[in-house]
């Protein structure tokens, strides 16, 4: 019989395939995790794992150990969160986070309803930073985030889309697109698009920042930043433009920069996301609550 410790080794270096960041999200040592997995080869018979010295990927063997453990241990983890919560109640602390002044306003707006619902559960409300943001939700420091969407992350499950806004391109005050109306999303294949850390996972960087737009033409890419003062701060020193959502132009005027409507690109999608081994009844009666509170106000 396997150990859960094994387990939980494989599965994460699986996901993360390196052995420092697996160390550091299981909080063990480096030498701890290789014993483990080299225990867990010889115990299979054959290698989970290719390495090299650049890379570590997962051998066809480990891949198909992967796919068939990952929905089980999914499932059994859920199982025994509901059951420790059957046993416990609505009681202990729910941590939460957002990014972004009106996705702080909403996250305290579930947190007072749900607060209402579950009076023995406190909430604590914490602000994330964009490179922060999945760190966090992976390793635990958090049990739910309010973000935007796309976001296709192993271990990593959604709710409903609470806010869908449109989308405006934050442009320098100087440059030719501030006194447009509206720009098309084709018209990014004339400017500099600032990129996002590289620490959010790929589906939301390729929807907040294409390399091409629609028709295929490429789009330049600029600097990285790690927190949104820093976008905002390097649009407005012209070092390229960004896309952001509707609610930017109320809580974030800035006398350097102007907000262009992109017209013809899709809503900016706004849920909360956590991990799914950790979907206890507290996350989904969260979710349930932020879902019932922006209903109650359409």
């Amino acid at each position: 019989m396997l150990e859960r410790h094994e387990l939980e080794a494989f599965l994460t270096l699986a996901e993360e395939l390196h052995f420092g960041r697996t160390a550091e999200r299981l909080r063990v040592s480096t030498a701890r995790i290789s014993q483990t997995i080299r225990k867990l080869e010889r115990r299979v018979g054959v290698p989970l794992f290719t390495r090299t010295s650049r890379r570590v990927e997962l051998s066809p063997v480990g891949r198909q150990f992967y796919d068939d453990l990952r929905p089980v241990w999914t499932s059994m983890t859920a199982a025994l969160a509901r059951a420790i919560e059957t046993g416990r109640g609505f009681t202990g602390t729910l941590q939460v986070c957002f990014t972004g002044a009106a996705a702080g306003q909403l996250l305290v707006g579930a947190t007072e309803l749900f607060r209402e619902r579950h009076p023995d559960c406190d909430v604590r409300i914490r602000e994330a930073q964009m490179a922060e943001l999945m760190p966090w939700l992976h390793d635990g420091e958090v049990d739910i985030a309010l973000a935007t969407f796309p976001v296709h992350e192993p271990n990593i499950d959604s709710g409903p889309v609470l806010v869908s806004e449109d989308r405006f391109l934050a442009v320098p005050i100087g440059h030719p697109f501030a006194d447009r109306d509206s720009v098309s999303v084709e018209d990014l294949a004339t400017v500099t698009m600032l990129r996002l850390p590289d620490t959010l996972p790929e589906s939301l960087r390729a929807d907040r920042t294409p390399a091409t737009t629609p028709a295929g033409h490429p789009i330049r890419t600029g600097r990285s930043a790690a927190t949104f003062q820093e976008v905002l701060t390097l649009v407005g020193a012209g070092h390229g433009v960004f896309p952001v959502g509707a609610n930017v132009k109320r809580y974030y005027a800035r006398p350097d920069i102007a907000y262009v409507h992109l017209r013809d690109a899709p809503p900016l999608r706004w849920g909360l996301l956590w991990r799914a081994d950790s979907a206890t009844s507290r996350v989904h009666a969260f979710s349930d609550a932020a879902h019932d509170l922006v209903c109650a106000h359409r």
